[in-house]
């Protein structure tokens, strides 16, 4: 077990230093912007949609290691789904990071390569960290750009 977990955290710290998918994509049609004030992450998030489909995501920001590391992660499961998939995605991701077991096989949705987050659930305040990129994301794929998510809300 202590491998596994070791493994894990290797697999966080290195996407929280070298985050895939760093930086607005040209042509992007959505965007919201996530606020966690209790640590100080924020996090923009941009999506490209075409015809029911991510076609391309991205993010800036800056935050804590699993900050950093749940937004890039999340990034690489986006493109290529479609919204309904997506939207399947974010609420089987935040069933898992909250500890809600029941509810992690949603819509059948492979949490494989998210599983390395799943430890957060025994730090509620990490949770936030966690989900703030995923809210956030969720809020730019309904058009919410308008206002700013928090995990404080």
């Amino acid at each position: 077990m202590d491998e596994l977990r070791e493994l894990y955290q290797e697999v966080i710290l290195d996407h929280g230093r070298s985050p895939r998918n760093l930086g607005r994509p040209e042509g992007a049609n959505r965007e919201a912007h996530g606020d966690n004030p209790l640590c100080g992450d924020r996090i923009d998030v941009f999506l490209t949609v075409t015809d029911g489909v991510v076609t391309d995501v991205g993010f800036e920001g800056r935050g804590c290691a699993i900050s950093t590391a749940s937004a890039s992660m999340m990034t690489e499961m986006l493109r290529g789904r479609t919204v309904d998939e997506v939207r399947a995605l974010f609420d089987s991701f935040h069933a898992m990071v909250a500890g809600d077991d029941g509810a992690t096989d949603t819509a059948g949705v492979d949490l494989d390569k998210l599983m390395v987050l799943s430890g957060v659930r025994q730090y509620p305040m990490r949770v936030k960290c966690a989900t703030l990129a995923w809210h956030t994301m969720k809020a730019a794929l309904s058009g919410s750009d308008s206002e700013t998510i928090s995990t404080e809300a």
